[in-house]
């Protein structure tokens, strides 16, 4: 919740023709005289909760939403919240600052004064190449398969770095890149997670050396199961636990039936929540992460994975730094994967622990609520001391 020092004042404004949350706009007050006033359109779940009700940590945008509310709040600020999906708002003041995800930004900004300072926060590689990979994806499964599929990690066509006049970035410099061509200044704000682990210094990683996970949210090709199954399936001494939302995608299940319920290697789980200790249990029995993402914006499953102890094997594309703690593919195609887990399971089992305490580590200094925190409130001094 809120801290108590502020006196926190929610009006859920509804627009004539749309009475759902993403029409509704939380108003927050600082203690005292606004210094100022914020537009934030971003994620507006977190301020409509019923009192006692904890944010959720299914997606780590919640928690990031509600901390870049609060961090102007402290300092000073009046805010007002509205959903990035909130199409039909109409701004009844002047703003000082802008932050907004890149649906509605361009036609949002259209109508706040002109002097109003506009920052995209860029949670996704951009549309362009975000789509590009992912058809390319959805092409190369189709002449491997024999399928088509969709994919609902597709971005929508946007002008929000163009519009801006900087840009906030979740990822790492891949994520960056895809962005830079515009030429506007961009300042990383690391991707937090929902949850830390202690270490676990009780995991026997001999044991463990030939167990694997993927683990992910929606858009199954796009994040690369595909991939990691047709891998897995040709390598028996290998296991693979596959944790996700896989029901929800029908046409991956129906032409990978056979990968991802009828392999003795390979079992599928289903989503499983980050805070059941039955994530902590399936950490201890694994010992990497496989996760050739074509696109992200700062790969949070993987980061997720490196706060429980799991070594990282990623594609570029997942946006996640991993230093010498794991391994990132050559190229995402199966025999890279398969390339890179019989190297990983390789390794003898000292080496293994350094790679996981290394993961664990690098998450730890990177990617925890207080270090979002930190590097957002020092992104807000820096523009509030420019403007002012």
């Amino acid at each position: 919740m809120l801290p108590h020092k502020l006196k926190q004042k929610i009006c859920r404004r509804l627009c004539r023709k749309d009475r759902g949350i993403h029409a509704q706009v939380a108003s927050l007050e600082p203690e005292g005289a606004p210094r100022g006033s914020v537009l934030l359109s971003f994620i507006i779940e977190p301020f409509l909760r019923k009192s006692g009700e904890p944010i959720s940590h299914d997606h780590t945008h919640d928690w990031e939403s509600f901390q870049m509310a609060r961090t102007f709040l402290e300092r000073g600020y009046s805010v007002d919240v509205i959903s990035y999906r909130n199409s039909h708002f109409r701004p009844q003041k002047e703003y000082d600052i802008f932050i907004s995800a890149r649906t509605n930004l361009e036609h949002i900004a259209a109508r706040l004064n002109h002097d109003c300072l506009k920052v995209a926060h860029l949670d996704t590689a951009h549309w362009l190449f975000n789509n590009q990979a992912a058809y390319t994806r959805l092409l190369e499964l189709q002449r491997r398969r024999g399928v088509a599929m969709v994919n609902p990690k597709m971005v929508e066509p946007n002008r929000a770095i163009e519009v801006a006049d900087l840009g906030t970035v979740l990822g790492n410099r891949f994520t960056m890149e895809t962005y830079a061509y515009a030429g506007k200044p961009l300042h990383r704000i690391p991707i937090s997670a929902p949850l830390t682990y202690p270490w676990d210094d009780a995991k026997e990683f001999d044991r463990c050396r030939n167990r694997y996970l993927w683990f992910g949210s929606a858009g199954l090709v796009h994040k690369g199961l595909d991939l990691v199954l047709e891998a897995f399936a040709g390598m028996p001494e290998n296991h693979l636990t596959v944790c996700g939302p896989i029901e929800e995608e029908a046409a991956f299940v129906e032409a990978y039936r056979k990968e991802l319920y009828a392999t003795p290697n390979i079992r599928t789980l289903g989503w499983i929540d980050v805070g059941d200790r039955r994530f902590l249990e399936l950490a201890r029995d694994t010992v990497g992460l496989v996760y050739p993402s074509c696109a992200e914006g700062g790969g949070g499953s993987a980061i997720t994975c490196m706060h429980a102890g799991i070594i990282p094997i990623l594609s570029r594309e997942a946006s996640v730094d991993v230093g010498e703690s794991g391994i990132l593919l050559s190229d995402n195609t199966v025999p890279a994967i398969r390339e890179a887990v019989r190297a990983v399971s390789g390794l003898s089992a000292d080496r293994l622990r350094q790679m996981a305490r290394q993961a664990w580590e690098l998450a730890r200094a990177r990617h925890t609520r207080e270090r979002f925190a930190e590097r957002f409130d020092a992104f807000a001094a820096t523009i509030l001391a420019e403007r002012e």
